[in-house]
């Protein structure tokens, strides 16, 4: 449990790996997950190192892939994840990989590109074959001898008598319905009201060929008399982009044209399913496999970032490396080098030499999936420096039961345990799913977080009888008013006084203490509040000064180990004996004040809190708030210049520090998405702020191209004193 408790033993370590074996063994070790490469070219640019053609090969084909995907979720096609670990390509086997991704993608543009135009084409016929049907209703109207009268103002007064209307001009079109207000308003003012329009809107709304939306559109006929005002006409259409088609104007050539039309729409139509069912084809293809593509794409870029971090020996046939790695992994990390050489076929073995260093190693805490979310809280408020006390452990009870004591109801703690343990027994299968719905995943990475927050909800839901708000009556009132009515009360108290108090200085009012938690005939007291807060606040001022001081205890196991007495002196000492004199003497006068007063002499309590103000301004004249014990001035006067030895002391001296802080990511089972950056170089560790409002942040790395994401974190305080 050794390693629990306190950071891993963490040794520097050189590797000489062979030119042929140095991928497969950099494969191994990034399938193992327990070594941080460290950089031995920082002076070259990332552009000129070694390995830089087979990164962005990797990358573009990472490109492809997400092209891939990109068409596949557009299709709705469901991506199948097995969960599966492929093995690292060989470098040899790229070649194919790129290839076939090649293929895939020039296949899927191909298609869109033709489908594209097919849709264009599509459209083009569907709008012409809406403007030869709803023109034909236009003329058939424009012949009623009933709307002669709408033409009047086109028509020359001297043929009006004779009824012949003079030759027209017409253009027809498909517009955006939403343009139509528009569009009529501007041809009414550039043409002066010397042209006729009429607009009908079509049903269905069509598919844009580019975009795949689809729009309502509406077609219009626009009559007019002269070359100018059509040209007027056909500018006004093509600035609200109008799309205009031929119209014959016979019926006949109208009939002939709509047929052909149709018969036109029908082949294409065939041909569109059939280019989309090839197109489904290839994409359920690709669905099926690109999971394991981008896995391998991905470990095969990360295994050339970490190679571009090894510097080349002078013959070009050797690699060297250094990386940090825990003391007790070296043997697995032997084995995965051999393991590595035997792959590659290589017959010179690959070497790992251990390396004396004064510099600071960085912190790896191993964890599991249960210790994995506590560790993610800790680490979000600050990275413990090399072989420091991990406080981890502790926080596994600390935090859910703070959490506990603020949120305090029986009802909702069992909500929050029934919907943990669903996720706990779930946790195989919901991890099988890959959830992408980031919300669900914070929660599901904090399972066993929410668990115990839970159970301790429930137990101290008890203890403050709440339960969704309400008090239970488990065990029956230890009080009992009967006893006031035979002893003080009577009808003119019942009618003289809206509020009673039970006196439990009166023999048989008070039968003794509730068996658990707080009595029940405190939920219809009109002081419900006064007493309920009274006591959450000093028992909160209670749990968190014993976490504050148990917090500063664990500090000295740490300068004991490090071997720094003068932090123990200058430091520790004056921190305990300045939290003693003040937090430390508030709790005792808490528990003396719980002790000192009875039902008896409940009245001449005095406030801690004006006790506590008047401790720091010397005033001890206060003749409303008495003494609570004798010679109480004497011991108030020596806690207060008692505090400022020791806080000289301490802010003079600046204590030794252990040294830098590193961090190593913590490695367990649990496996999320794949980022597209190296998983194997060293990443700076994010520290999110320690608010209680702020969501979580997360991490993600990759080793051996499996990223690990934390839950997130919370923090509760106690009540307001």
């Amino acid at each position: 449990m050794g390693e629990l408790f306190r950071s891993e033993e963490m040794t520097l370590a050189q590797l000489f790996l062979q030119s042929e074996a140095a991928y497969c063994c950099v494969s191994e070790l990034g399938e193992l997950g327990k070594v941080q490469f460290r950089d031995l070219n920082p002076d070259v640019n990332v552009f000129q190192r070694k390995f830089v053609n087979e990164v962005r090969r990797c990358e573009e084909m990472d490109r492809k892939l997400r092209f891939v995907e990109k068409e596949i979720r557009k299709a709705n096609i469901p991506i199948m994840d097995t969960g599966e670990n492929p093995e690292v390509p060989f470098p040899r086997d790229m070649i194919d990989l790129e290839a076939n991704f090649e293929k895939i993608e020039n296949e899927l543009k191909e298609i869109n590109t033709n489908q594209e135009a097919l849709k264009r084409n599509f459209l083009e016929l569907t709008e012409l074959k809406f403007i030869l049907r709803k023109t034909q209703q236009f003329f058939d109207e424009m012949a009623d001898p009933d709307l002669l009268e709408e033409s009047s103002s086109l028509l020359e007064p001297n043929e009006i008598g004779r009824g012949t209307p003079l030759r027209l001009g017409f253009v027809a079109g498909v517009i955006n319905r939403e343009r139509i207000p528009t569009f009529e308003r501007m041809l009414w003012r550039v043409c002066r009201g010397n042209v006729f329009l009429r607009q009908a809107e079509i049903e269905n709304p069509l598919e844009d060929p580019v975009t795949g939306d689809y729009v309502h559109k509406s077609v219009f006929i626009i009559f007019f008399q002269g070359d100018q005002l059509k040209n007027r006409v056909k500018k006004i259409c093509e600035g609200f982009r109008a799309s205009l088609y031929p119209c014959p104007e016979t019926p006949q050539e109208r009939k002939e044209m709509a047929s052909g039309v149709n018969t036109r729409i029908e082949d294409l139509q065939m041909v569109l399913n059939q280019t989309e069912d090839h197109r489904q084809r290839v994409l359920q293809a690709a669905a099926k496999n690109i999971r394991v593509w981008f896995i391998k794409v991905r470990k095969m870029k990360a295994i050339y970032h970490t190679l571009n971090l090894c510097n080349i020996d002078v013959t070009q046939k050797c690699l060297i490396a250094e990386v940090w790695c825990p003391v007790t992994e070296l043997d697995s990390i032997q084995f995965a080098l051999r393991r590595g050489t035997e792959h590659s076929g290589s017959t010179v073995p690959s070497i790992l030499n251990r390396m004396q260093t004064n510099q600071t190693p960085p912190t790896y805490n191993k964890t599991n999936k249960f210790t994995y979310g506590f560790q993610n809280i800790v680490d979000a408020y600050g990275i413990g420096t090399y072989r420091e006390i991990n406080p981890a452990p502790y926080t596994i009870i600390t935090f859910p039961f703070l959490f506990a004591v603020m949120f305090g109801d029986f009802g909702h703690g069992i909500l929050m345990t029934l919907f943990a343990v669903w996720m706990v027994l779930r946790e195989s299968r919901i991890l099988s799913q890959k959830n992408e719905n980031e919300m669900f995943s914070t929660v599901f990475s904090g399972r066993y977080i929410i668990l115990l927050m839970g159970v301790f909800s429930i137990y101290t839901g008890l203890i403050y009888n709440d339960c969704f708000s309400k008090s239970l009556n488990i065990f029956g009132s230890s009080w009992s008013v009967r006893p006031m009515f035979i002893s003080n009360w009577t009808e003119e108290t019942l009618r003289g006084n809206p509020v009673l108090q039970l006196d439990p200085a009166v023999p048989g009012v008070f039968g003794g203490p509730y068996p658990f938690g707080i009595d029940p005939i405190w939920n219809i007291a009109t002081n419900k509040l006064t007493f309920l807060n009274s006591f959450k606040m000093k028992m909160s001022v209670i749990l968190g000064i014993i976490h504050m001081m148990f917090g500063v205890g664990l500090s000295l196991f740490n300068h004991i180990y490090f071997k720094k007495p003068l932090n123990i002196y200058f430091g520790f000492i004056p921190e305990i004996i300045f939290m003693t004199s003040l937090f430390g003497y508030l709790v005792i006068l808490i528990f003396y004040k719980w002790t000192a007063y009875d039902a008896f002499t409940s009245e001449r309590a005095p406030s801690l809190l004006i006790h506590f103000i008047n401790m720091f301004v010397f005033n001890y004249e206060d003749i409303h708030n008495s003494m609570l014990y004798s010679g109480q001035k004497g011991v108030q006067c020596f806690l207060v210049l008692d505090r400022i030895v020791p806080s000289c002391t301490a802010s003079c001296y600046p204590q030794e520090s252990q040294g830098t802080q590193h961090h190593l990511p913590n490695l367990h089972s649990q496996t999320s998405p794949l980022p597209s950056q190296n998983p194997l170089l060293p990443l700076p560790h994010l520290h999110p702020d320690s608010t209680a409002e702020r969501g979580p942040k997360q991490r993600s790395w990759l080793a051996a191209a499996r990223a690990f994401e934390g839950p997130g974190t919370n923090s509760s305080s106690g009540q307001r004193v």
